[in-house]
């Protein structure tokens, strides 16, 4: 005898700009369809249901450049803040670490593609010197180590609470970038 079995599974969300897969102001700017079509178009979709879908995976990303300094599991909490009430996944750091592989690095870049505005053209006079992309940065501070020789150097900018920690170098020059 021939038997199927089908799996069906019902899920409940809630309305509103914290439910899961429209995570609150970062799909105002990323809508989540864009993020599903990035997803097929680098093959990084899930084949299965999971706990983290690659779609919450690219949020979380993106969420992680918004809290530097902190772990995953705090950016995941802080991502997850607005779902107060609903039933919502509790990751590991290693699930975390393993969801990230999963989705790797494609979507991102191809997330950043879309959204970083027009791209100069190569025949656009004044944006490139000798082949390379040309971009200002200005007033960028960069901490040195704090060496006697860097003290003599450079400055220790001053800061609301006294000085700063480290000797610093300030960036006020144009310079030229390399651009794949």
């Amino acid at each position: 005898m021939d038997a199927k079995s089908v799996i069906s599974r019902e899920v409940a969300v809630a309305a509103g700009a914290f439910a899961p897969g429209h995570l609150g102001e970062l799909t105002r700017i990323v809508p989540f369809e864009m993020v599903d079509e990035v997803l097929a178009e680098t093959g990084r979709t899930q084949q299965r249901i999971r706990d983290l879908p690659s779609r919450v995976v690219v949020y979380l990303l993106l969420a992680g450049s918004l809290f530097p300094g902190i772990g995953w599991q705090q950016v995941w909490q802080r991502l997850t803040a607005g779902l107060e009430g609903l039933e919502t996944a509790a990751p590991t750091a290693g699930a975390l670490a393993q969801a990230r592989r999963r989705v790797g690095t494609g979507p991102p870049h191809r997330l950043f593609d879309l959204l970083r505005g027009p791209a100069t053209g190569i025949a656009t006079t004044g944006v490139r010197w000798r082949g390379l992309l040309v971009c200002a940065g200005d007033g960028t501070l960069v901490a040195v180590p704090d060496s006697p020789a860097n003290q003599g150097e450079f400055v220790r900018h001053r800061c609301n609470n006294g000085g700063a920690g480290y000797p610093s170098v300030r960036s006020n020059t144009r310079r030229a970038i390399s651009r794949p």
